[in-house]
């Protein structure tokens, strides 16, 4: 794997290779490991039972086939479903699919993603997501903060970024783990003027690749501003070239093998 320029754009993999795989499985995530994605983007839900889990939705019926609630469900219960059929439904019909491990398509816990990346011999950043509004309100963020210190993950450096579109999360983040690099997602254009008044100074910001495209204002104000950015989601060569021309500093995207490629064609070019 080739050394990463220093200006060239971390690629943190949405939801793991979620493009071929089905989204926050381990199969996603391992198949961004093995492209030699630079990083890891996760949305975490709490079960009734308190543990994180890597799922989007409040609901299963995208992803599991059922109408349970993420909220309502012990993780054992989560356990027996499967998350990753919905992805390729006719995949048994194929008599040239390789052979699946069962636990790659089970619903997958933010520890188990942890340890994943503390097992690697180099590192991998983690972007974690917290989703709200959820029941249980900030019990998300302090089951969060809880372990990254079972990893010593919570001190200056470590690879973990906390990312909400919540203010008030974050806020409630940054109290419960103040060397923990913050991420604040921004959905629409007219929020940017309010939260630049309220935000962290060292807090990275989150624009959608949407937005940058509708306005490239937006970007330099936020780069006027002090902020990086870490932009979702990222997956063609215009929104790779959109984010490069304004000095992104990470991108989020389904396809991390192939804006890897393009980057590294890119820097062949260069040479």
């Amino acid at each position: 794997m080739s050394t990463r320029a220093p200006d060239r754009p971390l690629v943190l993999a949405h939801r793991g290779a979620s493009d071929e795989y089905a989204e926050h499985t381990l199969a996603a995530y391992l198949a961004a490991l093995e492209a030699g994605a630079d990083g890891l983007e996760c949305d975490v839900r709490l079960t009734a039972d308190g543990h994180l889990v890597c799922v989007h939705d409040r609901n299963l019926r995208r992803t599991a086939s059922t109408r349970g609630l993420v909220s309502t469900m012990d993780l054992a219960d989560l356990d027996q479903l499967d998350f990753s059929s919905w992805k390729h439904p006719w995949a048994e019909l194929d008599d040239e699919r390789p052979d699946q491990v069962e636990e790659h398509g089970r619903v997958l816990t933010l520890r188990k993603l942890f340890e994943v990346v503390a097992d690697l011999d180099r590192r991998v950043e983690i972007a974690v997501e917290t989703k709200h509004p959820t029941r249980y309100g900030g019990l998300v963020e302090r089951r969060v903060a809880e372990l990254l210190r079972d990893f010593g993950w919570d001190r200056p450096g470590g690879p973990v970024r906390v990312m909400s579109f919540s203010y008030t999360a974050l806020q409630r983040m940054e109290r419960l783990a103040p060397d923990v690099q913050l991420v604040q997602l921004i959905e629409h254009i007219p929020y940017w003027p309010v939260l630049r008044r309220v935000v962290g100074r060292d807090w990275l910001l989150g624009p959608g690749v949407k937005l940058l495209h509708e306005s490239r204002r937006l970007g330099e104000s936020i780069t006027r501003a002090g902020h990086d950015m870490h932009v979702w989601t990222v997956n063609t060569p215009d929104d790779l070239r959109v984010c490069q021309e304004l000095g992104v500093r990470a991108v989020i995207t389904d396809r991390p093998a192939y804006l890897l490629d393009l980057l590294e064609q890119q820097a062949g070019a260069d040479g």
